[in-house]
């Protein structure tokens, strides 16, 4: 079949009804989505045309930009180009230049799909599509790749036909069609020359790995992308069985995600419940053993991922954010009377003389405060801190102090210590030091006092669980 037809068959069977939308076409000068274009053109869609610069390859990239200015001239469309800075953004944000650049291209181009550029009436910014050129041959690289990472059965389906508003028409056809239809055509594209740089892994997997496949395996591309629709099939099963499963196991207070232990522990099979209870906490494939092992662990064994802990915390396993605290160290003068301290405030008050009765709540410290020297330093405790405990004549370090007094593993790395002249005098929320306590002969009181702010939306902790 002609490559035109089975392009309007296959969006056809989408139910995508382009003709009805008004789509944005991003095009990077080379052949995929030359022909992406060419094709709207022909099929009579409302479209316009969107270029990135990412400045990576010098006057190459200035050619591309120049090539795709002239095609939407060619074609008589609407036209956006956007250079970035992406060596910048890559090492601002600690990133490769490849993900600086995907994360640049798809944020400019839901931008542009929120923007007025079409004087179709009918259409409005609730039609707006982008149309990306990913063909068949990029889904079975992508396959590949996910499988060699071990992203799971979802990454086996490859690239995703439909992903919120962004469309990829063109997965149904090989890139050898692409070409072939561009050259019958007439149809002129721009190379870029870093798609032959293997130093990249879907450059090697491209020109290396994959003809290596094809000596020994003639049919591996239809063989791989034949396996892309059974795969999807599967996922589906897949994912509708393991949904069951996890919601019969998760249980939720707060923001933190609880699972049984022993009902986890019956799950079958257990190593993929686990990896896919995981996944969504940020935990990758290579986690999973440890996470296995972590239910017959002792209370308060932890794994982290990048944004979640892993805690076993009695009969139950904890997935809790990590939170990250606004500020490691805070000053107090004298004269200031209070301090916002994440979720928490201390109020700092001076007594002009002791209480009648001393309170026996942990979150208010008295203190006598002749021995106190401003400013004050708050910060978060560390190894090797130590403190006098009220009622001990001993020193002893905080990190002992926090195992004895049973302080879950996670409360501890939230808590605060406050110190004058390099001495803690207060665990904050737990115990003074004995050295600051009050005696018959204290004349002044330093009050400091932490409670939560809005206790009602402030996420619980684990000692609520």
């Amino acid at each position: 079949m002609d490559l035109f037809r089975e392009f309007l068959a296959h969006v056809t069977t989408k139910e995508w009804q382009l003709q009805n939308k008004r789509l944005l076409v991003a095009v990077s000068g080379g052949l995929d989505s030359v022909v992406l274009a060419h094709l709207c053109k022909q099929a009579g869609f409302s479209f316009a045309l969107a270029h990135c610069n990412f400045q990576l390859r010098g006057a190459e990239s200035d050619g591309d930009a120049a090539f795709v200015t002239a095609l939407a001239d060619e074609l008589g469309v609407p036209f956006f180009e956007k250079n970035f800075d992406t060596n910048s953004y890559a090492e601002k944000q600690k990133v490769s230049i490849q993900v600086a650049a995907r994360t640049l291209r798809y944020s400019w181009f839901a931008d542009l799909l929120q923007q007025e550029w079409l004087t179709d009436s009918r259409l409005t910014i609730r039609d707006s599509r982008l149309l990306t050129a990913h063909h068949r041959d990029d889904s079975i690289e992508t396959l590949l790749l996910n499988f060699l990472k071990g992203t799971g059965i979802a990454g086996l389906q490859g690239i995703p036909g439909e992903n919120g508003k962004v469309l990829r028409p063109l997965l149904f056809a090989s890139r050898d069609a692409l070409q072939q239809w561009a050259v019958a055509q007439g149809i002129s594209w721009r190379n870029d020359t870093s798609n032959a740089e293997t130093k990249y892994t879907r450059n090697a997997l491209r020109h290396e790995v994959l003809p290596l496949l094809e000596t020994i395996f003639p049919q591996v591309r239809q063989n791989l992308a034949a396996n892309l629709e059974r795969f999807a099939d599967i996922h589906h099963i897949y994912r509708h069985t393991v949904d069951l499963q996890l919601a019969k196991l998760l249980e939720w207070n707060g923001v933190e995600a609880r699972v049984p232990v022993r009902k986890l522990l019956q799950a079958q099979p257990l190593a993929t419940i686990v990896y896919e209870l995981a996944k969504p906490f940020g935990f990758a494939p290579a986690q999973t053993e440890g996470l296995q092992r972590l239910l017959h662990a002792q209370p308060g064994r932890h794994i982290d991922s990048a944004t979640h802990r892993a805690i076993r915390y009695g009969a139950w396993l904890v997935f809790a954010p990590l939170r990250q605290p606004s500020a490691s160290l805070h000053l107090i003068q004298k004269g200031d009377d209070s301090l916002l301290l994440d979720e928490q405030l201390l109020t700092i008050t001076e007594l002009p003389a002791p209480p009648a009765t001393v309170p026996v709540d942990p979150s208010i410290a008295l203190l006598d405060a002749r021995s106190i020297e401003f400013p004050l330093v708050i910060r978060r405790w560390k190894e090797g801190d130590y403190f006098y405990p009220l009622g001990m004549q001993k020193k002893k370090k905080v990190a002992r102090y926090l195992i004895d007094a049973k302080v879950p593993r996670m409360s501890r790395e939230q808590l605060w210590v406050v110190e004058s002249h390099r001495k803690i005098i207060w665990v904050a929320g737990l115990r003074i030091d004995d050295r600051f306590k009050l005696t018959p002969s204290t004349t002044k009181v330093l009050s400091l006092q932490l409670a939560p702010i809005a206790p009602s939306t402030a996420a619980p902790g684990l000692q609520n669980s």
